[in-house]
Parts: C-alpha cells; sequence; structure tokens
C-alpha cells in the first residue's frame, strides 16, 4: 500500500474542499486499494466572496505554502477558483509558481495544482470547447470566471449565477438543487456543462445525476482539481460515479 499525501490551501469559510475531495479519493480506494490519501490542510482567512478579500486571501498562500511543506506532501493543491480567476486571465500560472516557490524555500517539491488551472485542464481532457456554467457568486465575479475561461480558447455560452455573497452560504447550498439549476441553461450547443465553478459550492451528489440527464459531460471545479491532483501524482484517473472526467477514459 502506499500513502499519498495531499496538501490543502484552503479558504477559511471552506466548508466543501474537504469533504469532497477526500470522499472522491476514498471512494477510489475501493477500486484501487494499493493507494491510500492523506489529507493535510492550511487555512487562509476569507468570509466574503469580494475583490478585496479574496486578494487578502491570495496574499496568504505563501505562509500556508510553507506550513504544508513542513509535511512533506506529494503534491498541493490551493482550492479557491475566483479568488485566482478574479485577478485575471493566466494568473493561475502565477499562484502556482508562488506557491512552488514557498515549498522550495522550505525545502519540498511537492507540485502544484490550482483548482483554476485544474478546470481548464479537465476542459482541456474533455476537448470542450463549448461549455455552460454555474457559479454560486454574484454576477460581476461570474463574469471574471467566464472572461478568465474564454481567454484559454473556450467559448461559454451560457452561464447562471446563484449570487450568494457569504461564503459560509455558498458551502451549506444543497447540491440536489443543481438538479433543477442546470435546466435554466442553454446547452443546444454546449459540448460540456460546468455544473459548480466553486470548489465551496457543493455538487458531486449530483455530478452523475445530471450528466445522464443533460446527456453531456458535467464536470466541477473538484472533480477537475482531483483529476488533475491524481494526473500530477501518476495515477488512474478513476473515481466511481463522479462524471466523464473521472470515469478513467481522459
Amino acid at each position: 500500500m502506499t500513502d499519498h499525501h495531499i496538501g490543502l490551501i484552503v479558504p477559511s469559510s471552506n466548508l466543501t474542499m474537504e469533504t469532497e475531495l477526500p470522499r472522491m479519493l476514498r471512494a477510489r480506494e475501493d477500486a484501487y486499494p494499493a493507494d491510500r490519501f492523506v489529507f493535510h490542510s492550511a487555512r487562509a482567512r476569507m468570509q466574503h466572496v469580494t475583490p478585496e478579500q479574496l486578494r487578502a486571501m491570495n496574499a496568504q498562500a505563501e505562509r500556508a505554502a510553507a506550513e504544508l511543506a513542513d509535511a512533506r506532501p506529494d503534491v498541493v493543491t490551493t482550492a479557491c477558483l475566483v479568488a485566482i480567476m478574479a485577478q485575471g486571465p493566466r494568473y493561475h500560472c502565477t499562484a502556482e509558481d508562488s506557491i512552488r516557490e514557498a515549498l522550495r524555500a522550505e525545502g519540498s517539491q511537492a507540485p502544484v495544482v490550482s483548482s483554476a488551472g485544474a478546470l481548464l485542464t479537465g476542459l482541456a481532457a474533455l476537448k470542450a470547447k463549448r461549455i455552460a456554467v454555474i457559479t454560486p457568486y454574484m454576477k460581476p465575479l461570474t463574469q471574471k470566471v467566464v472572461d478568465y475561461i474564454e481567454d484559454a480558447g473556450v467559448e461559454v455560452v451560457d452561464a447562471l449565477s446563484l449570487e450568494v455573497p457569504d461564503n459560509l452560504a455558498v458551502g451549506r447550498l444543497d447540491p440536489a438543487d443543481l438538479r433543477d439549476h442546470w435546466r435554466k441553461l442553454s446547452l443546444t450547443s454546449a459540448d460540456a456543462l460546468v455544473l459548480s465553478a466553486c470548489v465551496q459550492m457543493p455538487s458531486l451528489p449530483s455530478i452523475q445525476a445530471v450528466q445522464d440527464e443533460a446527456g453531456l459531460p458535467v464536470l466541477s471545479a473538484a472533480t477537475a482539481t482531483t483529476y488533475s491532483v491524481l494526473s500530477t501524482l501518476g495515477l488512474a484517473t478513476t473515481v466511481p460515479n463522479a462524471g466523464s472526467l473521472l470515469s478513467g477514459a481522459h
């Protein structure tokens, strides 16, 4: 049995990153019992999803990375997608480099995955060029996410903003509601549906169900992060009932 140590940089008010990601990897352990996953978290303060608090949280990433370095993780992932995308196109590269440098300064050679970069990686793996997106954000922040994705060469044909500014409230949204929300989107020309462009908005229980109903690949920031973590570790990207991206076919 091999233990894979995963470092998580998590917003202080996040309730979901430390539930959905471990839940997917625990399910994977049933299929691949030789792999076991161990999680280590460092938190960065953020309560409300505003530009000011997102910038302040980003400034804490290096401190959080230094703390995680002490645990010698095999990979480090930073969780808040909108905190990175709100800073402008391709900022995930800057954020990942900054965290990587902080890890190296503390003697850790762990690779770095951001949920923002992972979503783009997941869309590329699915060969998705036209997508629809659901976010919990206020409309101006959703537009920043749309602009970020489109700068990467993927057209967003429709987007739904649930407009929940309090991050704790986002974490308490019922994922079952997404089985109704997606029907408000125009999917006629979409290659894929991002059911939750936010690692705080729970969606995992609805991913496979919505994919079955919609008839096109469904992913989330969390499933994309899991995909990138597994890929980075050199492991099969297979998690049962977690949508096409984690079917092992990509």
